[in-house]
Parts: structure tokens; sequence; C-alpha cells
């Protein structure tokens, strides 16, 4: 008879995680009823808390009340899920554009939609924990190469011929904040005949002059071979995610991917929160304001060992557990909320700190971190 209390233990304590209740007030978090400065979001643009983004969804709370009640497929396919993903696919330059309740669902149905067990797919080996899932869950011969190396998976590619094969790779690496050479992907996806899917989560609403994201800054938004995953629970501060494609492959999307079929739709005040959200980046001066941040922090640190991005992702690399553990509890002490980063989340060996800016945070919050900082490390 299996014992339950027992079923647990391949977990060492020492990697067992908290759940901490918090609750989010602005650029401040309040932890165990501890006020601190939150440099852990993923928030970019602090949206979440804008007054049109809450007015929207309190208006559409009103009149529609909180659940979607029902799949897309039976009777959750409210009108203004269809304008979002058309706002989504103009602003993006893509041609249709597919909702779905967030980026887990969406990579976790939309890889094994695209692949089978015949199919080839090649995938960064720091790619996020959805698109791994979702190439084991499709069945498909999954070949990792070495992170962003584009040499590496043309070697693969020509190794490794199959009928249909699929490149998948983050646009900003979510613990590193570092940034995939899309363009070289797309041209191996071109040589190789092979589709390329961009999970650009990180960097849509951050990334460009118009906070469109890696695929934009390329010059590649829209091509036939290109799929695009992203997020509304990021820089545009709601929840959700997003594909865009053709038309042809997100109609296909529509027939195929099961995570759309069996989950409930997304609640109509989400949708509107994101949809004043998205009119709101569009106006770019927060967008405006979060690289400010980014240059400012860069230069105020660089004395302190970053592994440094142009990113919102700024990672104070340490090493051992031990030692992540021991700096975050020492910002905690100081007022600052960086919790420790640990495998599995990141390679053994490579605990760390991961710094995350936001349009919200100000000068005087930067210099406080970095003169924090300072004192540890």
């Amino acid at each position: 008879m299996v014992d339950s209390r027992n079923w647990f233990n391949i977990i060492p304590s020492s990697r067992q995680r908290k759940l901490l209740a918090s609750r989010r007030d602005g650029v401040y978090i309040e932890v165990e009823g501890q006020a601190l400065l939150n440099f852990s979001s993923n928030d970019y643009l602090g949206l979440s808390t804008h007054p049109e983004v809450i007015q929207a969804t309190q208006d559409a709370v009103q009149q529609h009340g909180l659940g979607s009640g029902a799949s897309r497929l039976v009777s959750g396919d409210d009108p203004l899920l269809h304008a979002l993903e058309q706002d989504l696919a103009v602003w993006k330059g893509f041609e249709a554009c597919l909702l779905l309740g967030s980026g887990m669902l969406a990579n976790m149905g939309l890889l094994p939609a695209l692949a089978t067990r015949h199919t080839h797919v090649f995938t960064d080996k720091l790619n996020h924990a959805s698109l791994v899932d979702g190439a084991r869950l499709s069945g498909a011969k999954v070949f990792r190469y070495p992170h962003l190396s584009v040499e590496m998976l043309d070697m693969l590619l020509q190794r490794l011929p199959a009928s249909r094969r699929l490149i998948v790779s983050d646009g900003v690496f979510s613990m590193d904040g570092d940034v995939a050479d899309v363009a070289g992907l797309l041209a191996l996806a071109e040589q190789h005949d092979a589709l390329l899917l961009i999970d650009d989560a990180h960097g849509t609403g951050t990334l460009g002059k118009s906070g469109k994201g890696v695929v934009d800054l390329a010059g590649i938004a829209g091509h036939a071979r290109v799929l695009e995953v992203g997020t509304l629970g990021k820089a545009l501060g709601s929840y959700g995610a997003y594909v865009l494609g053709t038309t042809q492959m997100i109609e296909g999307l529509r027939q195929r991917m099961r995570t759309l079929m069996y989950s409930t739709a997304l609640p109509v005040p989400v949708l509107a929160g994101a949809k004043a959200a998205l009119h709101v980046l569009q106006r770019g001066f927060l967008l405006q304001k979060l690289q400010q941040n980014i240059t400012y922090f860069l230069k105020q640190a660089e004395n302190i060992p970053l592994v440094a991005s142009l990113t919102a992702i700024q990672p104070v690399l340490l090493g051992t557990d031990a030692a992540a553990l021991k700096a975050a509890r020492q910002l905690r002490e100081a007022g600052f909320f960086v919790p420790a980063i640990r495998p599995p989340t990141v390679p053994e060996g490579e605990a760390r700190l991961r710094i995350t800016l936001s349009a919200s945070h100000e000068p005087q919050h930067i210099d406080g971190l970095v003169k924090a900082l300072s004192k540890m490390i």
C-alpha cells in the first residue's frame, strides 16, 4: 500500500519552496506583514494597477459579471475575444491571433497541435518549462541545442532530416534576460524547411521603440514560417496568452489545440483590462520610462557582478543555493524583495538573484537597491 506521507521525499528539503502570501500595492509588495520595494514582478509597465485598466475591468464586471461560463467552443466565445485578437494581430503585424487562458496552456497545447511522433523539434536548452513540457507532450523527437547557438542548431538540422521540423526558442530568456537571434533562426528555418516558434512573453511590451518585442525588432513579424507566442500577464498587466501566425495556421490551431477546446474561456473583465492596457502601452510613455530605468540601473550598477542585459531582467549570479538565499534574505532586511532563484529553475551552480525592473520604479528606488547590493557583494 502506498504511503502518501513519503510520496514527495524525492524533493530535498533545501530545495523546497514556500508559497509566500503577498499583496502588491503599486511598486511595493507586502510579504508576511512587511512592506518591501518589489524588484521581482513581471508587471514591467505597471499596467496591472493603471487607472484606465482598472476602470475598464470594473466596467466589464458590472456589465458582464465575472466568469465566462464555458469554453470558447461552447458558449464562452465573447465578441471581446475576437476584438482583442484583431487588435493584437494588427499591432504585432501578423494575419491572425488566437487567445488562450495562459502561457502554459498556450505552449502545452500549441506544440502537440503542431508536432507528432514523426516531427523533429529543435529547442534551445534554456527554453521555458512550458515549451519543454509542450515538446514532450507532442511525442515528437526532441533535440536540444546549446543556448543561443545558431551554429550548433545548423549542424543538427543538417544531420537530422525529417519531413516536418520545428525550431522553438524563447525570444527573451526569462532567467538570464538575453535575447535569441530570431533572424538567424528564421534563416535556418527557411534553409531547412522548418517552422519557427518564438515565445516572446518577456519581450512584448518591453523591447523596441514601440514595445512589439524581438520578432518585430528582427523584422520578421508576419512571416509565413513564424509563429509567435506571448502573454497578457506580464507587460500588459492582465492574464492570458496569445498565438500569432498566418490565417491558415491560426484556423488549424482552433481545430486542434486541446488546451483551447477543453478550457474555460478567459473572463470578459480580464479581456477588457488587457485591451485597455494595450491602448495605454501604445502611447509609449511607460515603455520609454521602463527603458530609461534599465539604462539608469545598468549605469548605477557598474560595480556589481551582473549578468547584464538590455532587457528588464538583470540577474546577479551567485552560484550556490546558500549564497542566493542569504543575499535574498539580506535584501529583504534592507527593504527589497528579490527572491532567490535556484535549481531546477536554473542550472546547477547558477543560483541567483533575478532583478526585474519596472516603469513604476523611480531613480531613488534603484539607487537604494544598488546601495544594498553593493554592501553584500
